[in-house]
């Protein structure tokens, strides 16, 4: 057993899915709960998520080892900050957020020294939230990277990787700043091009028809990610701006080069960048086989 006591805020699809996934494993003893919506925590008690829960920082910090905080990143800070009084010396805290630069920098001047922390994000998930959406499956074979810093206690960072590693995870360190720049283009913008597609597709007027009547599986699997939950990304394309924005640009200069093909009528161009970007696609489908 890795932890004896394990205190999940946010007890939504990563936060449940780790609980049921550690549960299953043996990997942690008690599972506390703490939350806004009781609603939610009481599915998660049903399901088995959890053993109990509470919405009192002290009782739920009592004889913690590991306070896992899976919130929307702006709420790091504040939501660690309800603990701090009553961690006992040498709890291990964590977090599963999307960013990593801001959260660490904020976690990094919070905290004494007594209680560690370890910046992770389990790149797994859904577009669905809450406790009702979590299963025990959801990080076997998926990446976990960790964020350690100068600061980073050796041994907590070895009980997290642990953690992570025991649910299923493949887990890889890397810097913040880096971990921000490959998400921005890898995860954050294509949930930013799902909204646009779908707020455009929204404006549209064509013939007085209900536009999504008429979508295919194309226009489904494109999208997917937009019926994700609107704070969470709101607080990741704000915690993650500047890489984000990079990101963008680079996206923006992709589609003037093909509205450029499309606008003059050239062929071959548009040929060339679609045979281009089916490569790259089934490259990708490579890698995932090889994981």
């Amino acid at each position: 057993m890795l932890f004896n006591r394990l205190v999940i805020v946010g007890v939504g699809l990563i936060g449940g899915s780790l609980g049921l996934a550690a549960r299953a494993r043996g990997l942690v003893g008690e599972v506390v709960g703490f939350g806004r919506t009781e609603a939610n925590l009481r599915v998660a008690l049903e399901r088995g998520i959890i053993d109990a829960y509470t919405f009192d920082p002290a009782e739920a910090a009592r004889g913690t080892d590991l306070l896992l905080l899976a919130v929307p990143v702006e709420a790091t800070g504040p939501t660690a900050e309800k603990f701090l009084p009553f961690l006992q010396p040498g709890c291990v805290i964590t977090d599963a957020g999307s960013t990593k630069e801001q959260v660490v920098n904020i976690m990094e001047r919070l905290l004494p020294p007594a209680l560690p922390f370890v910046g992770a994000h389990p790149i797994a998930g859904t577009e669905h939230a809450g406790a009702a959406a979590a299963f025990a499956t959801l990080f076997e074979q998926r990446l976990c990277v960790l964020t350690p810093t100068a600061r980073t206690e050796a041994a907590a960072l070895a009980r997290v990787r642990a953690l992570w590693e025991g649910v299923g995870m493949r887990v890889e360190l890397m810097d913040v700043a880096t971990h921000d720049q490959v998400l921005a283009r890898v995860s954050h913008l294509p949930h930013l091009i799902a909204f646009c597609v779908m707020n455009a597709i929204a404006e549209a007027r064509v013939a007085d028809l209900d536009l999504l009547a008429y979508a295919g599986s194309a226009f489904a699997d494109l999208t997917r990610v937009a019926a994700s939950p609107v704070e969470m990304w709101r607080d990741i394309c704000l915690s993650n701006r500047e890489a984000l924005l990079a990101a963008l640009r680079e996206f923006e200069h992709a589609l003037a080069q093909l509205k450029a093909c499309v606008a003059n009528g050239d062929g071959e161009a548009l040929a060339a960048a679609i045979d281009r970007a089916r490569a790259e696609r089934q490259r990708l489908t490579r890698l995932r086989e090889q994981k």
